[in-house]
């Protein structure tokens, strides 16, 4: 009896593994890459065939609409400041942004960059008016063009100015998030393939993780402040594979380690929701970790591309293949 009044007094304090995904009916079939979410209630994703989705009631009810002139364009990332107001990327030649600030209803091109080659992947805004865009390299230079007008006009840098990369080095469109912001001005991003590395500032670290191949390398990065930083990446082709596939820093890219335990296969993309709480999701399966990355823990099989957490809120939502969306609740 002694025995069992203790282990009643220690329940209190056990860790509460209460996390579970709250299915969406999307009722698309669309495969979703990229998603962004202003606050808990509005929530703008886009994917392949030219389209764009948009709920202002946190995920009942979903409002789609195929982007007329671009019905096969695949956009695979989406910045939005509030349920009026939006910009999408499209991946590929030409590379393509668009500005609605009407809901959806009306777009304009904002970039368009006819260059053979180009191929954008990545979005990412401090605020409402400064925000920049990265692509593949263009003979040898990887893309970027920066606004400071809430994406209205966009300018690219001096040409002596875009950072070099190696041979076969490059991003992966998967998620919209191998590019974020460091602190309030600048940008830290990361590539893959036959090279991976971390770009912070005016320098280029190599990544302890997975790489060498076309489809191999870091895919996320999510900074919490300017030390903490959490990388996922993955082998595509070797989803479940694990290796590799995670690392952290909290001294701002000096040292790495590993997970104690790592997430469950190739990732595609990493939030953080707190300090210790993350999320991590790729096409094997969602993970969760509530020691600051350290260690994993699965919570999905079920594959999703993206995950975001509300900018102005607490939610969190995921988007996938074949229309698959989900609120993680905690």
């Amino acid at each position: 009896m002694k025995r069992f009044v203790f282990l009643l007094l220690l329940l209190p304090s056990l860790p509460v593994l209460s996390q579970q995904l709250v299915l969406l009916d999307s009722g698309r079939t669309t495969s979703l890459r990229g998603m962004s979410v202003p606050t808990s209630t509005t929530i703008w994703v886009c994917g392949s065939k030219g389209t764009v989705g948009r709920s202002v009631n946190g995920g009942k009810v979903f409002e789609w609409m195929t982007v007329a002139g671009h019905e096969h364009r695949d956009f695979r990332d989406i910045e939005a400041f509030d349920a009026q107001t939006a910009i999408i990327m499209a991946v590929d030649t030409p590379a393509l942004l668009l500005k609605t600030t009407d809901g959806g209803r009306n777009w304009k091109t904002v970039l368009q960059d006819r260059r053979p080659g180009m191929f954008l992947d990545a979005l990412y805004f401090w605020n409402s008016m400064s925000g920049i865009v990265v692509g593949d390299p263009i003979e040898g230079r990887i893309y970027i063009a920066r606004t400071f007008d809430g994406g209205n006009t966009w300018r690219g840098l001096p040409p002596a100015y875009y950072p070099t990369a190696e041979p076969g080095e490059a991003f992966f469109a998967a998620s919209g998030t191998n590019i974020t912001g460091l602190n309030r001005q600048e940008a830290v991003f990361v590539t893959g393939g036959a090279r991976s590395r971390l770009f912070i500032r005016d320098q280029k670290i190599d990544l302890p993780v997975i790489q060498g191949g076309t489809l191999t390398g870091a895919n996320s990065i999510a900074v919490y402040d300017e030390k903490r930083i959490v990388i996922v990446a993955g082998d595509y082709q070797r989803d479940t594979a694990r290796a590799g596939n995670c690392v952290l820093t909290s001294d701002k890219g000096k040292t790495f380690i590993r997970p104690a335990t790592p997430p469950f296969g190739y990732r595609s993309c990493v939030i953080y929701v707190t300090k210790e709480r993350l999320v991590a999701c790729g096409t094997t399966g969602v993970d969760v970790s509530t020691d600051g990355g350290m260690n994993w823990r699965n919570l999905s099989a079920e594959g999703y591309h993206v995950v975001q957490k509300a900018k102005k809120g607490s939610a969190v939502f995921l988007a996938g293949p074949h229309g698959k969306m989900a609120q993680l609740v905690w």
